[in-house]
């Protein structure tokens, strides 16, 4: 894999990489299909909206409905009819938050089901066969993913067993090649916590892996967003600039923009559909609780600017009363929406990157954001 540049501004960045699937655009958003599918919503409306590439999750897919089953139907795309790229993580960080039911061994990790109790073991080498099976475009190492805080030595130890793993991924996969006669990539995982000294030396010893793109992980843990903004600066001068840099996990609108800022170029959380199915909804002017009763009138759309098509449809009264009747067009039509708001915002990031206005542009944005609610940053991934 290749990124190709096409623009800068400071360190943001616009550019594109090319998979088994069709190009990606950069800066990305990737909706989260945990489990083959983005909650609410169809493949035919992620068409429609611009959705570039998906994610599914490697522990959930594992468990149910297994990767012998995906394999025999010729993997991700053939199962769930999805033809676009699809990236998968390894599930590293789903195992590592399920504290009470696993156990870290130099092997790997030994963990119990969430849904059944039932005891399975994840090694560097069966998460790639795992995700050789699902047939992804882009693969994830195994990693472990550290809670924060964490102790100096304690993070030390678990950076260095996770550069052993993704050493043993990358040679795993090397020697076994793909599944279904398509090429599959390979993404490292920069972990460390906080630590500066360990996020560094956790790059410097991927890159020399030579990995095919590099990654973020641990990051939107409970750290404040300045922390990780400085682990984001930090990792971003380490990694080569014709690779693709993913930030796993993140986050909240105004977190995207100051990561694209500090040259990232992808990001994936559940953000925009789980909000979504609560009723917390996004627009230019910040956020809104469409469940609150000021909207049972309201006959505006969500975003007067937006031109999704829920709000090219349908009115805040509406949406509001499909809430309250638990109706599951609410759930598909909020979904929609705050999906169209993240892909927009990484679509107007690439024009004003391309145009060297990202920073008026970005500054503008945050003000707007920031308006009318105060989002916190917090964890994309879900267990």
């Amino acid at each position: 894999m290749r990124f190709h540049l096409t623009e800068t501004e400071g360190r943001a960045r616009t550019g594109a990489f090319d998979t088994a699937h069709g190009r990606v655009e950069t800066p990305a958003f990737m909706p989260v299909g945990t489990q083959g599918s983005v909650k609410a919503v169809e493949h035919r409306e992620l068409e429609e909206i611009g959705v570039q590439i998906i994610l599914g999750n490697t522990y959930h897919l594992y468990l149910r409905p297994g990767p012998d089953v995906v394999g025999k139907a010729g993997g991700l795309h053939a199962f769930t009819g999805w033809n676009g790229p699809i990236l998968t993580d390894s599930g590293g960080y789903q195992v590592f938050s399920l504290t009470e039911l696993r156990t870290i061994e130099e092997n790997g990790v030994r963990f119990r089901s969430h849904l059944d109790g039932s005891e399975h073991m994840f090694t560097p080498e069966s998460v790639v066969d795992i995700q050789r099976a699902l047939g992804s475009d882009i693969m994830m190492v195994l990693d472990e993913c550290p809670p924060y805080p964490s102790a100096f030595e304690y993070a030390k130890e678990s950076n260095e067993l996770t550069l052993r793993w993704a050493r043993r991924c990358r040679e795993h996969a090397e020697r076994q090649g793909p599944m279904h006669g398509q090429r599959q990539d390979l993404f490292g995982i920069v972990q460390g916590g906080t630590h500066a000294e360990l996020r560094e030396r956790s790059a410097l010893e991927l890159v020399e892996m030579d990995f095919d793109g590099y990654a973020l992980g641990g990051l939107a843990v409970g750290e404040p967003p300045e922390a990780m903004y400085e682990v984001v600066e930090r990792c971003e001068s380490i990694l080569p600039a014709e690779k693709p840099r993913y930030l796993m996990g993140v986050g909240t609108p105004e977190n995207l923009l100051e990561a694209i800022d500090r040259g990232m170029d992808m990001f994936d959380c559940v953000m925009p559909t789980r909000n979504a199915r609560n009723g917390m909804l996004f627009t230019r002017n910040g956020s809104l609780n469409i469940r609150n009763a000021m909207f049972k009138a309201d006959f505006s759309p969500i975003d007067s600017e937006c031109g999704c098509y829920t709000c090219s449809r349908h009115t805040r009264a509406y949406l509001r009363h499909l809430f309250q009747a638990k109706e599951i067009l609410a759930l598909q039509l909020a979904t929609l929406h705050n999906l169209f708001f993240y892909l927009g915002l990484m679509r107007d990031a690439r024009d004003s990157i391309l145009n060297h206005t990202f920073s008026e542009w970005k500054r503008t944005q945050l003000q707007r954001m920031n308006k009318q609610s105060a989002l916190h940053t917090e964890s994309g991934r879900s267990i």
